[in-house]
């Protein structure tokens, strides 16, 4: 090492390098109010209905998600659902010098353990739920939850802690936390209080604190999403007269629960499902709110060089729910997509075996659903969402579930 060089010695260089961007930057996460979430599912659909409201409620405001990372209107690719600290600080500090007052993150198990947030002021964070998810990664799940909770192990006392009481580990994430700690649920008694008063395809009537509105999002899963958003928005100094009525006016995120209706009224739902517990919140809207005089096909797959365990668990759960199931390829990456198959497999119980279909071609496999299909008929396409590609042995391959479904509507009608 040459003498005109400063050498620091740290215990951790991922940690140090978190502090080490804020100050660069001259520590732009604590000139405006950044609001983290952190949970298995929901996480998206969250900061982007917080983000969607907010420019709404006229703020200039950022996001940070897994779809996109946006800067006020500037839209950025995203490399990871919570990037590294230096990008972090960096679109914080573009943000402020355009006018930003508010930033919302997804914070993922893998960015907490690595550091990725450190060094970061929060404002505020959310807890959504916890499932199976990550095993691959973090090896247990009990490892998986220490993970979730060293964000809110580590939030200021100035800041606000919001947690999903319904979730079992809810209490568990804000165990000696520092915050002002607040609850929404739609089952237990929570600060924010949420109830189903109706919902069908369209939508769902939602009522919040003992006001109600029409949102145009379906599923109970996300009448979670829209309290969480809703309190977040309160607690930030919003007035629930203006919250209210703009949040319901929101659309649904790309790839969540997403409609395509063919012409002789085939529905097919498109949804980011690619855990266990999402996969069932998923199919079990669908069950709540179909006729049962209709078939429901579930095209599903799992990822390669992913958490193995859940692959039995979403095998099993598609064959609960629907009529028909096809298994397929979802991802495979670096392994064999009939291995993963195979595993999936595993899950199927005897009485099940003549529900399932193998075509291991996605493409193919979201063809076949929707030739099966009858007029009023329902698909569920789970697993990919809103990704547009297929990886498979290093490679990005161009795919999108929806587009394909238009195709495939598009020979129907041919």
């Amino acid at each position: 090492m040459p003498d005109n060089i400063t050498q620091i010695k740290v215990r951790n260089s991922a940690e140090a390098l978190g502090y080490l961007a804020s100050e660069f930057y001259d520590n732009p996460s604590e000139k405006i109010k950044l609001i983290g979430i952190t949970g298995t599912n929901g996480k998206t659909t969250t900061v982007t209905l917080l983000y969607q409201l907010f420019k709404e409620l006229g703020y200039r405001v950022g996001l940070f998600s897994t779809i996109k990372y946006l800067i006020d209107t500037e839209e950025l690719p995203s490399t990871h659902t919570t990037p590294n600290p230096l990008v972090i600080n960096r679109l914080l500090s573009y943000l402020l010098k355009r006018g930003g007052t508010h930033a919302f993150m997804e914070v993922s198990s893998h960015a907490l353990v690595q550091h990725r947030v450190t060094g970061l002021h929060f404002s505020g964070g959310i807890f959504s739920n916890i499932s199976h998810d990550h095993l691959d990664y973090h090896h247990t799940f009990a490892e998986y939850i220490r993970a979730k909770k060293l964000f809110f192990d580590h939030l200021p006392e100035s800041a606000f802690a919001l947690v999903n009481k319904d979730d079992k580990r809810g209490e568990v994430m804000v165990q000696n936390c520092k915050s002002k700690l607040y609850r929404f649920a739609l089952r237990l008694p929570a600060d924010f209080k949420g109830k189903i008063l109706a919902h069908s395809f369209q939508g769902l009537e939602l009522e919040i604190n003992q006001k109600s509105a029409w949102f145009n999002f379906v599923g109970e899963f996300n009448a979670y999403n829209l309290i969480g958003v809703y309190a977040t928005a309160i607690l930030c100094g919003e007035d629930d007269d203006e919250v209210l009525p703009y949040l319901s006016q929101l659309q649904a995120v790309a790839g969540r629960f997403e409609r395509i209706v063919s012409p002789n009224n085939i529905c097919v739902i498109v949804d980011y499902s690619h855990t266990p517990d999402a996969l069932k919140n998923a199919l079990a809207t669908v069950s709540k709110i179909r006729t049962h005089n209709e078939q429901l096909i579930t095209v599903v797959g799992c990822g390669g060089n992913r958490d193995a365990e859940k692959r039995p668990k979403m095998a099993n759960i598609a064959c609960e729910f629907s009529n028909q199931v096809i298994l397929t390829s979802d991802n495979p990456r670096f392994e064999n997509p009939d291995t993963i198959i195979q595993d999936m497999e595993k899950g199927v119980k005897p009485t099940d075996f003549k529900k399932v279909i193998k075509i291991e071609n996605r493409r193919d496999a979201i063809h076949k659903a929707i030739e099966l299909a009858q007029p009023n008929d329902l698909i569920l396409i789970a697993g990919k969402g809103h990704e547009e590609y297929q990886e498979i042995e290093g490679v990005k391959y161009p795919f999108d579930d929806r587009e394909e479904v238009r195709k495939a509507f598009n020979k129907l009608n041919k």
